[in-house]
């Protein structure tokens, strides 16, 4: 079981900004544990109305009078704000904090988000986490240029520094990082997909980076992509507009962040995902496990690449060595998603396997109903044990719950 040394709270605090507190709105927050034991655990909670102008906040815990980071994010219709509980919080406890908003941000950035004019690069403190690659990728293959890619994340980092991910293996060169493309869709009639782009039937493509930004809780990114119809008469048809919310949290020891994939109908035609066994929200592990053939999954039903595919876990684990040292991404499936749990692609030779919600039957995304998904993911440095797993599995679908116990001015 690995061991999560938590971020030193004083650390985040050093550079505290003078702020002026005197009549300022205070909440009190109650949190509740739930039935299962958490450490290192996000926790959401819908801003208070009491609080709805204010943008920066103290959260302070009432036991211990212990000051702890908190951010504001206000994506998605109601503002959250979020925090990280670094200690174990046993199953049916609770705990209770103080809310003050106060004129300025407390606390320094710990989580940093940078635009080279190519690709965001995200860090946690020193440590690089991942780029994400707005800018189009070319093909290291002049033959075949058709291989370049946008809009998706590569490298990806474990905390030891080590690149986990791969992109344009030979073997599979339409892999790229974390991706996501759907293997087989009818739209308007015709065939099409973003995966296979040897076919040259679609493309998926970043279009916009619409935000982004850093923070002493998490860093954040907001990209739209657009997934396109090549052999549409005239020119390309738009069939799916993307956004991509990802956010990356201040946790150094293991790296955890999650991506929320909202798909939506770029026209007034519905779209078919059609039925195959793989597409989807794709990972390409390290191109030394497929030479070697050294890697491995783990599921939460204790299934590997022997016997795993097209099974329905909650989450699979990919790992091998780098440089003799264990390493491997976690990638957790939210009980809201579509199909929940939803079947997985284990690849038996090559280290990718994605989420696969098609294998079951076709669906249809129809024009104003957005298809939404949500997967956390947790890059760790030496093995992950099913009980560790499991419990960060409980953290992302049931997560600790908070009420406001009073409010007032």
């Amino acid at each position: 079981m690995m061991t999560r040394t938590a971020l030193s709270i004083s650390s985040l605090l050093i550079g505290v900004l003078f702020v002026h507190t005197a009549n300022a709105a205070t909440v009190t927050l109650e949190l509740s544990a739930g039935d299962v034991a958490c450490e290192n655990v996000v926790v959401e909670s819908e801003l208070p109305s009491a609080l709805a102008d204010h943008e920066h906040f103290m959260l302070t815990r009432i036991d211990n009078g212990q000051d702890v980071p908190v951010q504001l994010d206000r994506e998605g219709s109601k503002p959250k704000l979020v925090w990280i509980v670094r200690d174990k919080l046993d199953a049916g406890s609770h705990r209770r904090y103080r809310l003050v908003s106060v004129t300025d941000s407390p606390q320094p950035n710990y989580v940093t988000v940078a635009d080279d004019g190519r690709r965001l690069l995200v860090q946690v403190g020193a440590k690089p986490v991942f780029s994400y690659n707005h800018a189009t990728v070319p093909s290291p293959d002049s033959k075949h240029p058709y291989y370049a890619r946008s809009g998706y994340i590569h490298p990806l980092y474990n905390p030891a520094g080590q690149i986990v991910t791969d992109d344009f293996n030979p073997d599979h060169a339409h892999q790229h990082g974390i991706m996501m493309a759907w293997r087989k869709m009818t739209f308007d009639g015709r065939s099409t997909n973003g995966w296979d782009q040897q076919a040259g039937l679609g493309k998926v493509k970043h279009t916009q980076l619409e935000t982004f930004g850093g923070g002493p809780v998490f860093g954040f990114f907001k990209a739209r992509l657009r997934h396109v119809d090549l052999t549409a008469p005239g020119e390309p048809a738009a069939v799916l507009d993307e956004i991509w919310y990802v956010r990356t949290y201040a946790i150094n020891d293991a790296f955890l962040f999650d991506i929320t994939s909202t798909q939506t109908c770029a026209s007034a035609k519905p779209v078919s995902i059609d039925t195959i066994h793989y597409g989807g929200m794709t990972i390409r592990g390290h191109a030394d496990w497929h030479k070697h053939g050294n890697f491995d999954y783990l599921t939460d039903e204790g299934k590997s690449k022997v016997d795993g595919n097209q099974t329905r876990p909650r989450w699979v684990d990919l790992f091998g060595p780098i440089d003799g040292q264990a390493t491997g991404t976690l990638i957790m499936d939210h009980k809201s998603n579509f199909r929940f749990p939803q079947p997985v692609r284990l690849h038996p030779t090559m280290p990718y396997f994605c989420f696969t919600p098609a294998s079951l039957d076709s669906f249809t995304i129809q024009p104003g109903a957005p298809y939404v998904s949500r997967y956390r993911f947790y890059v760790h440095s030496g093995s992950l044990d099913v009980s560790t797993a499991n419990r960060l599995w409980h953290q992302y679908s049931d997560s600790p719950k908070v009420r406001i116990v009073n409010s007032g001015e």
